[in-house]
């Protein structure tokens, strides 16, 4: 008997609902719904909420536009950070289970494949190359963390908490207070600048392991 679903048409709803209704909305019911299904239909091809959840990460993952690779390796590197950055922004109600939630599928890692094969050009291997990838990653899903776990606010939103922290510390924490100012006026080039000081670090050190 002909499957009714793909798993990629149960993935695509899945994000649907949660870019829409956020987490809370997402359930079975809420899925056989959208899918004009039973929600008993949808055990055939999900074994309950932790599976369902695990389809949303593999769901945002198939939407990282993930770059060809060339022969520059830290530009490579950005592109797939940044390529996984964009698609995380997209789904913002989805970031704590990119963030807590295992991939389902090899399709999954696909992303995380494309940055580890990037830095591996670079020249590190073992230790340094393991810490260099986690230190992308880390900083791609820490900065989603910070700036997108929870309900996303409109367009400018980064500047106006900038405002408020700064607010908050003038004249009692000074560091904090001219860190928030700097903030407001650079919240948009936030991931950039910052991606820039982690492929230095790596840079140097390959440099270092060649010489």
């Amino acid at each position: 008997m002909r499957a009714r679903f793909t798993l990629a048409e149960i993935q695509q709803q899945a994000l649907a609902i949660v870019d829409r209704d956020g987490l809370a909305g997402l359930s079975m019911r809420s899925l056989a719904g959208a899918l004009r299904t039973g929600p008993m239909t949808l055990y055939n091809y999900v074994n309950g909420r932790e599976a369902l959840e695990e389809l949303v990460v593999d769901a945002v993952a198939a939407r990282v536009d993930t770059p060809e690779p060339t022969d520059d390796w830290a530009a490579d590197t950005r592109a797939a950070a940044t390529a996984l950055w964009r698609a995380v922004r997209a789904h913002p109600a989805a970031v704590p289970l990119l963030l807590t939630r295992r991939t389902s599928s090899p399709a999954g890692l696909a992303p995380a494949e494309v940055l580890a094969a990037a830095l591996t050009r670079s020249g590190l291997d073992g230790a340094d190359l393991l810490a260099a990838f986690r230190a992308v990653m880390a900083f791609v899903m820490g900065l989603a963390q910070a700036e997108l776990a929870g309900p996303l606010a409109p367009e400018g939103a980064a500047a106006a908490e900038a405002h408020r922290i700064g607010a908050l510390t003038e004249g009692t924490l000074p560091a904090l207070s001219r860190l928030a100012s700097v903030s407001a006026d650079y919240a948009d080039e936030e991931f950039d600048r910052g991606l820039a000081l982690v492929l230095s670090g790596i840079q140097q050190a390959a440099e270092r392991a060649h010489a």
